[in-house]
């Protein structure tokens, strides 16, 4: 007879399994490596199947202890990064969901596949094996829990029978890693999960996922003769990543076409590539009579630029509509539904089979040539040092020389990317579109965990520092033995908040003060002694001729000494 979830139980001398044990090895069984967990008292069931996994040797992912969610969430995103694996992580019912939200919408837009899964008040007031015992337990039940993240996650479902936690696993895997990915949301109640099963635990065969959409060979075909009859054709792309960098760079090698990685969150295409244009299109849009936007969310701001009248737009992408978008009205003339690699691919083998004028790729190839040649002349000024304040742009260029090509940076919107060249595909992630701050510490963090031997640096602004938690993740850099490398662009304000105000009020009563109000941040906080006091290296640094010796000592510490370091480099701006 199959166990109702809400049977009163005895104990029995030889414990059977519980829905718990089945959960944790079902986890495991989908490639998931790592248990985030931040517990309450929903967890009981999950302290009891790790510690009768570790007496028998179980399969079942690494736990690992993080206290505040947020950081969690976004040391899974991280370690998905490394890996490209699926993540799971495990929070206390509605308010550690409601504190892990803010990640999880960066996740969402980053299209990352993460099982978050929360407990839930206990179902029952009495009489029941995990009945509520504790005064929390009435004031944290909700109506709806899911509904406070359902529109940033592609799935969400309660636990209801024991016997069902393996299909719920299951069917959270195939949806969340099913194109395009993205979390899913599981609500855990402690009476099922920590109700007995009647059938022992086997292994589990995850689902087939899915293939992802290949693109049509008809659109295809209509977009290499687009670009054959283009005198300007440009490439915009933000999120076209590793897999497509390849084809990508060999397309606009060939027939001279400018790439902007516009805003790009991963390395898309080497900064060296002779057709690599940089990472904003403006300008470029202006002049372009054909725009293929691939994976990208945002080509250009409309509000600040437009294209020619006569220009033709292609998207490609996974969701080319970005549907999950509530308002997006950027041009589209052709829309491929494909992944990046996968369309450039077909769209290579289209070319090959047409004659494209040789002058003019000449042409365009010399026009990038000299394009290039202004903005290295333009970098090379404004990323020269001096003796006394520390500008962005050196600040970057001085992090790409002492970290070398092979570091793995995560940058939370300070770091100039025009001065940090990276060649290297992964070795460049930036804060997604969604823009939650708090992000990029803790990424680097679950980065150095699926990576260890790798150099991983935080680039952070001070406020997004301070987003981040950052007394607990330097205890969690600490205690997981996690040593990275975090900088601080330290200006003392929000340089968003400000950047904002002055872009509408700068002729406004807001602009006397050079849009400070709102966005000023001193006196600013001691930030190297709250590595210093997890054992890790601290310093902070005011002086151009200074920076290089710091950072070199910093890297060192981290790479040698394995122990975190943090530099707080003013850099006003």
């Amino acid at each position: 007879m199959v166990a109702h979830p809400l049977a009163r139980r005895t104990e029995p001398s030889a414990r059977p399994p519980i829905a718990a044990d089945a959960f944790l090895r079902a986890l495991a069984d989908h490639a998931i490596d790592y248990f985030f967990a931040n517990p309450g008292t929903d967890f009981p069931p999950i302290v009891e199947a790790y510690v009768r996994a570790k007496q028998s040797n179980a399969k079942v992912p690494i736990p690992l202890v993080i206290p505040h969610e947020n950081l969690a969430v976004a040391m899974a995103h991280g370690a998905y990064a490394m890996t490209g694996r699926p993540q799971v992580v495990m929070l206390h019912v509605n308010v550690g969901t409601a504190n892990a939200i803010n990640n999880i919408i960066n996740l969402n837009r980053d299209n990352v596949p993460l099982i978050l899964a929360a407990g839930r008040t206990p179902i029952t007031e009495k009489g029941f094996f995990g009945s509520r015992n504790r005064p929390i337990h009435w004031g944290q039940e909700m109506f709806d829990q899911a509904a406070m993240l359902r529109e940033s996650v592609k799935w969400d479902y309660e636990l209801r029978m024991p016997e069902q936690i393996v299909d719920v696993v299951s069917r959270a895997y195939e949806i969340m890693m099913t194109s395009p990915r993205g979390p899913v949301y599981v609500s855990l109640p402690r009476e099922p999960l920590s109700a007995p099963l009647n059938e022992p635990i086997g292994p589990t065969k995850p689902r087939s996922v899915p293939a992802a959409p290949h693109p049509d060979p008809r659109l295809v075909a209509t977009l290499a003769d687009w670009i054959a009859a283009a005198d300007t054709p440009l490439i915009v792309t933000t999120a076209s990543g590793k897999d497509a960098m390849a084809t990508l760079g060999r397309i606009a090698e060939t027939y001279a076409i400018p790439v902007v990685t516009q805003r790009q969150r991963v390395v898309c295409l080497p900064t060296n590539h002779p057709m690599h244009m940089g990472y904003d299109s403006k300008g470029f849009i202006r002049e372009a009579d054909l725009v293929v936007v691939l994976e990208s969310d945002v080509p250009y701001i409309p509000n600040e630029q437009n294209p020619r009248v006569d220009c033709r737009f292609a998207t490609i992408g996974e969701d080319p509509a970005f549907k999950r978008y509530p308002m997006r009205s950027f041009p589209s003339d052709l829309a491929v539904t494909a992944t990046a690699a996968s369309a450039l691919e077909a769209l290579e083998t289209a070319l090959s089979k047409l004659s494209i004028p040789a002058s003019c790729i000449a042409e365009r190839r010399a026009q990038a040539v000299e394009h290039n040649r202004r903005r290295k002349e333009q970098f090379a000024a404004t990323s020269s040092p001096s003796d006394e304040r520390i500008s962005p742009a050196y600040l970057s260029r001085a992090i790409a020389e002492a970290v070398g090509e092979d570091a793995v940076i995560f940058n939370e919107y300070s770091l100039m990317q025009d001065h940090c060249p990276r060649e290297k595909p992964d070795t460049y992630f930036g804060l997604g579109s969604a823009g939650g701050l708090g992000w990029g510490f803790g990424a680097a963090l679950g980065a150095k965990l699926a990576a260890p031997e790798k150099l991983i640096v935080a680039t952070l602004g001070d406020g997004a520092y301070m987003f981040s938690n950052p007394m607990v993740a330097h205890w969690v850099s600490d205690v997981h033995r996690l040593p990275i490398l975090t900088i601080v662009f330290n200006n003392s304000r929000y340089g968003a908040v400000r950047g904002a105000t002055m872009s509408m009020f700068k002729d406004g009563a807001a602009g006397l003060d050079g849009g400070q109000f709102m966005a000023d941040l001193s006196p600013s906080p001691v930030f190297e002694a709250t590595v210093i006091a997890q054992g890790g290296h601290g310093e902070r640094v005011e002086r151009a001729a200074d920076l290089p010796a710091a950072l070199a000592r910093a890297r060192d510490v981290v790479m040698k000494e394995r122990r975190q370091a943090l530099l707080n480099v003013i850099c006003p701006y």
